[in-house]
Parts: C-alpha cells; structure tokens; sequence
C-alpha cells in the first residue's frame, strides 16, 4: 500500500515554530536634530582689530551735513533771495522809519526824505504846495532846549493827525562866528533817531515862509 499525501491532513502546529520566535521590538523614534550652538563670542583682541579697521577706513571722512537738501543752482536763485530780501529790508526801515535819508543840502539849502519817498511829493514840498499845519520857532534856544522841544512838537503834531509843520530854526546870524548851528543840529534829528521817525521828509521853506531859517517837515501818518 503506498504512501498516503500529507496534503489531505489538518496540521494545525504547522507554523508554531515560527509563530513561538520572539518578536522584534520597535525602534524607538529618531530623536529631534540639536539646535545649532551658538557662534562664539569674538574676543577682545579681535573687536579691538576691527574697530581699528575701522577708524584707518574712515580717517579723512567728512560727516554729511543738510542730508536730502538740494543745493540751488549757484548765481541764480541766490541772487533773487537777496534782492527780495534787501527790498524787504527797505520796506521795514520806510515803515519803521529807521531807514537811511537821501540828503542834499547847500549854504542855503536842505533837503531830505525816506526811503521810498516820491519824486513829485518831494518837488510839491519844495514849492511850499503843502498847507502848513502848525510851527515852531526855535530863536534863542540852546542846542538841547531846541531838541527837547522839536521832539515834543513833533509827537504832538503826529498825534493831531498833522501831516506838514514849519519849523523855524534861523539863520545863525547871531551866534558865534555866524554859524547856523541849530540849522546843522536840524539836519541832524530829522533824518537819525527818536524824531527821524516820525519824519517822512524836509524840505527848505519858500522865502514867505522863512526861507533859509525855516524848514518845512512832513509827517508820518
């Protein structure tokens, strides 16, 4: 009788070698990468090299001033912004009256105005075209009496709203050497200082109304 297949048979511990072999552990998980450590610190005697470096690159360097400003073009817009500004300069001295007088005088003759003054105001006032307004005769005064009392008369008159006064100085006939002295003190006041500015302008009288020893003065508003 011949061998009988193993191939119908139920071999249930067939496997049980292999199924009895231990089981391999799981690999534990890959750790997390290291962060990177840091750079070391760099030592003294490499920050003194650089900062060395540093000074012999920039030895000579100028700083920047009037960083983002644009230069104008020269000979151009300077020019412009200082005319504006000197007729700016002009106008605040006609307004405040500190501003230089144009003079011209002779031995018989004076006269004088602020800056800005017109032409043909100034040859009415020499043609005594103007209503005089109020005078003030200055005869036998001293140099500082006649002051104190052309200031006083001329704050007075400007406050009155009186734009032409005469004032009467003489001709010096009788002072020392015959030398009109309050007539060159006059000149004086009514171009510089305290009473200059309440002055527009001075002219010389017509003979009616003194001539040569009187000087006709127009008032600032």
């Amino acid at each position: 009788m011949g061998k009988k297949s193993s191939q119908g048979f139920n071999t249930p511990f067939k496997d049980l070698k292999a199924k009895l072999q231990p089981r391999p552990e799981p690999s534990p998980p890959k750790a997390a990468p290291a962060p990177p450590k840091p750079a070391p610190k760099p030592r003294p005697e490499a920050e003194e090299d650089e900062a060395r470096l540093f000074y012999e690159a920039m030895a000579g360097a100028a700083p920047l001033t009037n960083r983002g400003e644009v230069k104008p073009p020269q000979g151009v817009l300077p020019q412009i912004v200082d005319e504006n500004a000197e007729a700016l300069a002009q106008l605040s001295e006609l307004v405040s009256g500190e501003g230089p007088f144009d003079i011209a005088d002779s031995d018989e003759f004076i006269q004088g105005h602020a800056p800005g003054v017109d032409a043909a105001l100034m040859a009415a006032l020499g043609r005594g075209d103007f209503s005089v307004q109020g005078h003030l005769d200055l005869h036998g005064m001293s140099r500082a009496e006649a002051k104190e009392a052309v200031e006083r008369f001329v704050q007075d008159a400007r406050r009155a709203h009186k734009r032409c006064v005469l004032l009467v100085h003489g001709r010096g006939l009788n002072s020392k050497d015959q030398i009109p002295v309050l007539k060159e003190a006059l000149k004086t006041w009514l171009q510089r200082g305290r009473i200059a500015r309440s002055v527009l302008a001075f002219a010389t009288a017509r003979p009616h109304d003194g001539g040569a020893g009187a000087v006709y003065v127009v008032l600032r508003k």
